[in-house]
C-alpha cells in the first residue's frame, strides 16, 4: 500500500509540474501550448487528475502507516473497477494502448492487495 501511495503521489506531482512528461508516460502525444485549440481542456483535466493522484497517494501512505485493514479491503473492488474502466477505454478506442498500463497497474495492485489480505487473515487464524 505504501509503495502504491508513494508512486501515485509522485506521478501526481509529475503531472502538476511537467504535464507533458506525464502525458508521454501514459502513451499520449503531448501538444505544445501554441498548438492547443480554443476550448482544449487537457491541461485542466490533467491538473485535476494529478492533484487527485497526490491526494490518493497520501491516503494510501497514511492508511499504510496506520495499518488500516478496512481501507485496504475497500481498495480491492474499486481498483478492479478502475482496471475494467481503463481497459475498456483502450478496447473501445477512447484511450491509446499505452493507457492499458494504467489499467493493468490497478488490476495487479488489486490482486496483490487481495492476496496479501487473505494471506494475513489466514495467518491470524492459525493457533500459535
Amino acid at each position: 500500500m505504501a509503495v502504491f501511495g508513494i508512486l501515485a503521489a509522485a506521478l501526481g506531482v509529475v503531472g502538476l509540474i511537467a504535464p507533458d512528461a506525464l502525458l508521454s508516460l501514459m502513451g499520449f502525444k503531448p501538444t505544445p501550448d501554441s498548438g492547443r485549440a480554443d476550448g482544449d481542456h487537457t491541461l485542466v483535466f490533467l491538473t485535476a487528475s494529478s492533484m487527485a493522484a497526490v491526494n490518493m497517494g497520501v491516503y494510501y501512505i497514511l492508511a499504510s502507516l496506520a495499518d488500516w485493514k478496512p481501507f485496504f479491503r475497500w481498495t480491492v473492488p474499486f481498483r478492479l473497477l478502475t482496471c475494467t474502466v481503463f481497459t475498456l477505454a483502450v478496447i473501445g478506442g477512447r484511450a491509446p494502448s499505452g493507457f492499458l498500463g494504467v489499467g493493468l497497474w490497478e488490476g495487479v495492485g488489486a490482486l496483490v492487495t487481495g492476496v496479501a489480505l487473505r494471506y494475513e487473515g489466514r495467518g491470524a487464524r492459525r493457533p500459535a
